[in-house]
């Protein structure tokens, strides 16, 4: 089935038209890769086949871990990712454990240095950096590789619209080294709702409708929204404008300093480049899927608060828009087998990106 961009800009309306940016925190998980895959992980140098850390609403921190053939991991914190001493362990454990850490000062980010026994080291992080003006904003990275290889965390990050970011924040993003973002939207999009940068950072003009406005709104069940987000997420793939976008995204991402992407809700165009980057570095569908999914989790709230203020009939018409659903992605993925044959031709014929330097610049193991 072809479409056109501008059935993704009809899809891609109602949340840039209703988005209200609300506050509400969630918490980030570095997902566990399949049972499966144990055997092949304990001859690899990372022990780890899952690692999870999550903050609490009281500033601890909750970390998970599971470590085959591990019988020992102590963890060591810091605030710099690459700058972790090995003075004083905040928390000991077994192969497989939970482990609550606390007593940390406030700062920006903690990360946590698993150093096991036997084997390489994992730093891993809460995926969230709790911006309450930018719910969706997260890491892209501590996922594991089909292979036993990690996604570097601090490297990559993935956010819905940045209008709303306070002074404090600003300073935050520019204290993690972000240097270069990727804005998906609109020009009428960054127009309502026009970013707010930290010191330093270059903004990339990357349309991925490749339109002047996302359009208007015009269905009226909620299987034709439904069909909308479908049609939307095969555009993703073929326009030229979003093979563009993404370009410059993966591209980006191969380079020394942290990158941001983006879009209105940090969902649809975002969640796209995210399921590219991680299908490229060699990341298990079903993780690229589960990543994909969490945007439900992360923007609760804000998509709460736009449904409450539309009439009831409106909201089950409404809803889809809102939401990812597996159906979404798996259209995109469909749309890659049906334009390229394989995700591998994709990224080559279709983005042009040499997925081997992007694996050496931000796997670990």
């Amino acid at each position: 089935m072809t479409t056109s961009p501008s059935r993704l800009a009809l899809a891609a309306a109602l949340t840039g038209a209703l988005t209200l940016g609300s506050g509400a925190l969630a918490t980030g998980t570095a997902l566990a890769d399949s049972p499966a895959r144990s055997a092949q992980q304990s001859a690899h140098r990372i022990p780890f086949t899952a690692a999870t850390v999550t903050q609490q609403a009281d500033g601890s921190f909750r970390l998970d871990w599971t470590a085959p053939g591990t019988r020992k991991v102590t963890v060591y914190a810091g605030t710099d990712r690459d700058g972790i001493r090995h003075r004083t362990p905040v928390a000991r454990g077994t192969g497989s454990a939970t482990v609550a850490v606390t007593g940390l000062a406030a700062a920006d980010r903690w990360f946590f240095e698993l150093v096991p026994d036997r084997g390489e080291s994992l730093t891993v992080a809460d995926r969230s950096l709790h911006l309450a003006s930018a719910p969706n904003f997260r890491d892209a990275g501590g996922y594991r590789t089909a292979d036993g290889h990690w996604v570097k965390m601090g490297e990559v990050y993935r956010s819905d619209d940045l209008s709303k970011l306070t002074d404090a924040d600003l300073a935050k993003l520019q204290r993690l080294g972000i240097r270069q973002i990727f804005d998906l939207r609109t020009p009428a999009e960054q127009k309502t709702a026009p970013d707010r940068v930290p010191a330093g950072a270059t903004v990339v003009n990357a349309n991925v409708l490749g339109v002047a406005d996302t359009g208007a709104f015009n269905v009226t069940s909620p299987a034709a929204a439904v069909q909308a987000m479908i049609d939307a997420e095969r555009v993703m793939v073929s326009a030229e404008s979003a093979k563009s976008a993404y370009r410059g995204v993966l591209r980006a991402a191969d380079d020394r300093h942290a990158i941001l992407f983006h879009c209105t809700a940090g969902k649809d165009r975002t969640g796209w480049a995210n399921a590219a980057l991680l299908t490229a570095l060699g990341v298990p569908r079903s993780t690229v899927d589960a990543d994909y999914l969490a945007s439900n989790d992360y923007r609760a709230a804000a998509n709460g608060a736009i449904l409450s203020h539309l009439p009831a009939p409106y909201q089950a018409i409404y809803k889809p828009l809102l939401d990812v659903r597996p159906e979404y992605l798996n259209a995109g993925f469909d749309e890659v087998q049906a334009k390229y044959g394989t995700f591998d031709h994709y990224l080559k014929d279709g983005l042009g990106i040499d997925t081997h330097h992007l694996r050496s610049r931000l796997l670990a193991g």
